[in-house]
């Protein structure tokens, strides 16, 4: 019974509803239902206005966000780029101070009269009481003990100490067991440099009649002082400048202290001299104003 009521009432309902469909589909063009719309979607409008703001909001901001990873993905190339130049930057930089290092031993090999053989510096011992660097070629190259070792501008390093098939070590000027006899260029005194590690190298005695000057460029004499017999270093070669000079008062030596000609600290090529006899007895002058030690 009840089932047939509900029955009823939809079916009454459903045919009132086709009934107000057709009605509003013949009135729907009618002038109360005209106004009535337009009543409806004025007041409506703000509402619209502000759901469409509200949308444009949303769209800027997921734009903005979009905006802001593009915008770091190209901050990211960018920097990515820039150490890309800074890499290669440095890396012509250290071509170009190579290529200028390699250009002076050059120079130097065609100014000497000497065979020499060109090395790079593969370690260095730079400690409290020793001053050394191994370098890439040895014997099979013709490099034995004894031979001396230049730098750009024919600035001496140090000696040959020991001697591998494809190695070599090399005593450097400022290890204190390197002694070479030193003669300034200017006034032309003679004294025997010595190293001292750290400190300036030392030149001792110098006869205290000497006018020495600071400024003075300091060469390898090419003797051994009051021993008669060869130097181990050619004649001439550059060992540093006079940058402090001492006199003390009453005495018949001087010493002074120079500045090493070559970075030792800082050497990465070098040239070893394979052809010269160092250290054989030579005729000594027969009136010769070296000083005996």
């Amino acid at each position: 019974m009840l089932s047939t009521t509900r029955a009823r009432r939809l079916g009454i309902a459903y045919v009132v509803l086709i009934a107000l469909s057709l009605l509003l589909l013949a009135f729907s063009n009618s002038g109360p239902l005209l106004e009535l719309r337009r009543g409806v979607g004025f007041a409506l409008a703000p509402i619209q206005d502000g759901l469409r703001g509200a949308a444009q909001s949303v769209n800027s901001f997921f734009a903005t966000i979009a905006e802001i990873e593009r915008l770091r993905a190209a901050n990211e190339e960018l920097q990515r780029r820039v150490q890309e130049l800074e890499a290669a930057n440095r890396r012509l930089e250290t071509v170009r101070i190579q290529n200028e290092q390699l250009t002076a031993l050059l120079e130097v090999r065609s100014s000497l009269e000497h065979e020499t053989v060109a090395a790079e510096v593969i370690s260095r011992v730079l400690s409290q009481s020793e001053r050394g660097i191994s370098l890439d070629r040895g014997s099979d190259q013709g490099i034995a003990e004894g031979d001396p070792v230049i730098a750009g501008g024919g600035a001496l390093v140090g000696q040959v100490v020991e001697v591998g098939a494809a190695f070599s070590r090399v005593l450097l000027l400022n290890d204190t067991r390197m002694t070479v006899v030193g003669l300034t260029e200017t006034s032309r005194a003679t004294g025997e440099v010595r190293g001292q590690l750290e400190r300036p190298l030392l030149m001792e005695r110098i006869l205290a009649t000497d006018e020495v000057e600071v400024g003075e460029s300091v060469v390898t004499a090419g003797i051994d002082l009051g021993q008669g017999i060869r130097s181990p270093f050619p004649r001439g070669l550059l060992i540093g400048t006079v940058v402090a000079i001492e006199r003390p008062p009453n005495q018949v030596l001087q010493l002074a202290l120079l500045q090493p000609a070559a970075a030792l600290d800082r050497l990465e090529y070098v040239l070893v001299i394979t052809d010269y006899e160092g250290g054989t007895p030579i005729q000594p002058p027969e009136a010769s104003s070296i000083p005996a030690p």
